[in-house]
């Protein structure tokens, strides 16, 4: 499986713009800048893409190991936050928060941790992974 984004930048590094595209259309000429990136500015950025791909694949990843331990997940919500420190990526924190009817918490923090260490974004990810997992 491969999949694909187009990225386009016209203009210089703080007075340009950019806009990405995926084939499937839920990023669609979506507009990034300086602003957008490094302010507060309108519109996405490269390490929020990064977040929202490390929180659905680390709760997808849970998902298969909690049904794999013989538990049904109710919930499962994740939040990423990427840290940009001096141009690098220093760091993914991920805030998790599940509700998996009969799983102990010791066996929820040992899938958690596997998820972590394991998903495919995660693995590729060359950056210091923390989390933080409440069962409710």
């Amino acid at each position: 499986m491969k999949r694909t984004a187009t990225a386009n930048w016209q203009g210089t590094g703080k007075e340009g713009k950019g806009n990405l595209t995926t084939p499937t259309g839920i990023l669609n000429k979506t507009p990034y800048t300086y602003s957008s990136r490094f302010e507060e500015g309108t519109g996405t950025n490269p390490e929020e893409l990064i977040a929202a791909a490390h929180a659905g694949c680390f709760s997808m990843k849970l998902s298969f190991l909690i049904t794999g331990a013989g538990f049904t997940p109710e919930d499962i919500t994740t939040v990423a936050t990427i840290t940009l420190e001096n141009g690098a990526i220093t760091g993914s924190h991920l805030q998790l928060q599940a509700t998996v009817p009969g799983l102990d918490k010791a066996r929820f923090q040992e899938l958690a941790e596997d998820a972590k260490n394991n998903c495919p974004v995660s693995r590729l990810l060359n950056t210091n992974i923390t989390l933080q997992a409440e069962l409710g």
